[in-house]
């Protein structure tokens, strides 16, 4: 057990009655000198002592937060669905069951419909907190100025043509369907196989419009949580109202918008329940102002027959795999910043590519390049087209004979 140092001896005066005058004054003089460096010691010793009392103070008080944090029942999270004059009606997250409690007076006149509040274990609304925007970040991407023209895309002119009529010149030019009585359509579906360029469309028309991009995928619909998917749904056209002009882009639609069953199972239920909130939202898009909406997917066919019907997607695009002057001007687009060699023919190497995507085309010049890298040279040579075509084809054959040997 550790002890406190123990304090210095009081210094005591003794003189001697046969001391003389001097004597005595001089006894006097080395007795003061004593008490002074006594008194000294002992303030310095306060001095530590009142150092080591406030931090004791603080690891106490440290202390009885943590205690009274302890004794504090958690607070969950819900969401206020309606307010009446019996109270406010909640829904927690994490289920579907809706709650008439009451809330703090200090909170009455702040609570609106929609706001995220914590709430005890008698449901009674504690706290009300800020709008969540971390599901917002973490599942879409929102782009102010995306930097992918029209001159980037190639082999599918037909299709820009019909997106800029349908998107971008309702965004340019309203008062031109004003004047001519005509709703421009109110979205657009981009259907075909994967790697044609649909999401470097949508972003060439949020750039040549000067419109927010902002991009969500279907899959990123499909949540765990009862409600959580609609929310997200209705986040996604609130976002879109916040940066108008804004092109909402949702890829992957399949996955929230497939072929309704009779699958009673909870995860169906809740797809099917996203994909009710979609179609409300599309219903009501009219009024949304300088907002349009486009998705794409490689599944047209598991798409249901409700979100294909006039009114939500007026124009269907069909955007398939380039034909071989489309391939050119895409190995054009893609070698256009590479050094290629003067006797390289395009043309040719595009003829050769039935049956590519432009993704498929822009990996096949990076490895073009590649090869002339691994060489040491700087130019780009017929050779390095052929060799990288040979890879690409070995590689989707052994894709093929593993799916095959999986089967």
């Amino acid at each position: 057990m550790s002890h406190s140092p123990s304090l210095p001896d009081r210094p005591r005066l003794e003189l001697d009655p046969e001391m003389s005058e001097a004597e005595r004054l001089e006894a006097i003089r080395q007795h003061y000198r004593r008490i002074v460096r006594v008194n000294d010691e002992l303030e310095d010793r306060l001095e530590d002592a009142q150092g080591r009392r406030g931090d004791l103070k603080e690891d106490v008080d440290t202390l009885k937060r943590e205690n009274e944090v302890l004794k504090t029942s958690s607070l969950y999270i819900a969401t206020v669905e309606e307010i009446t004059d019996d109270g406010v009606v909640i829904k927690q997250h994490g289920n579907n069951q809706e709650v008439l409690t009451q809330s703090s007076s200090r909170l009455e006149s702040d609570l609106r419909p929609g706001d995220r509040v914590a709430i005890n274990d008698s449901f009674a609304v504690q706290q009300l907190l800020d709008d969540e925007t971390d599901s917002r970040a973490q599942a879409m991407e929102v782009t102010a100025s995306p930097d992918v023209s029209y001159d980037d895309i190639g082999g599918i002119d037909e299709q820009i043509r019909e997106v800029r009529e349908a998107v971008e010149n309702p965004l340019e030019n309203p008062e031109q369907f004003e004047t001519v009585g005509v709703d421009p359509p109110s979205g657009v579906l981009l259907h075909g196989p994967p790697g044609t360029g649909k999401t470097m469309l949508a972003k060439a028309v949020a750039n040549e419009s000067d419109a927010t991009f902002i991009k969500m995928a279907g899959s990123e619909l499909v949540r765990k949580f009862i409600g959580e998917g609609s929310r997200l749904v209705r986040d996604l056209f609130e976002l879109a109202a916040d940066r108008e002009p804004a092109v909402v882009f949702i890829d992957e639609i399949d996955a929230v918008a497939a072929r309704r069953t009779d699958s009673k199972t909870s995860g169906d239920a809740e797809v099917q329940r996203t994909m009710m909130q979609l179609l409300s939202e599309m219903d009501g898009f009219d009024d949304r102002g300088e907002i349009r909406l486009m998705a794409a997917t490689n599944r047209f066919d598991m798409l249901d027959e409700a979100i294909l019907r006039p009114g939500r997607f007026d124009r269907l695009i069909e955007v398939p795999e380039p034909d071989a002057v489309g391939r050119a001007r895409i190995l054009e687009i893609h070698s256009g910043n590479m050094n290629v060699a003067d006797g390289v023919d395009l043309a040719s190497i595009a003829e050769r590519l039935d049956g590519y995507s432009g993704a498929d085309i822009a990996s096949l010049a990076t490895e073009a390049g590649m090869y002339a890298i691994r060489d040491g040279r700087t130019e780009v040579v017929q050779s390095d087209f052929d060799r990288a075509r040979e890879k690409l084809q070995d590689a989707e054959t052994t894709d093929e004979q593993v799916i095959n040997y999986q089967y």
